[in-house]
């Protein structure tokens, strides 16, 4: 088994997990997974989710900026 993966979230690097004895620790890639820094997950498929959720959560709630305006 690995100790480190790449995440990415539609073709695009949101960062890396690294496993230790707590878990698989995130490190952001770019700015917009910045959230995310630090954080643990159980697994890396459990962080690939987070980036995905975290990804989808921020398009959606920017085209909602976008139309009330």
């Amino acid at each position: 088994m690995s100790d480190s993966y790449i995440i990415e979230v539609s073709s695009e690097t949101a960062g890396i997990v690294v496993r230790d004895k707590s878990g698989y620790r995130f490190f952001a890639a770019t700015h917009d997974f910045n959230s995310l820094e630090g954080r643990y997950f159980r697994s890396a498929r459990e962080a690939e989710r987070a980036a995905t959720r975290f990804k989808q959560d921020r398009s959606e709630g920017g085209r909602a900026g976008a139309t009330a305006a």
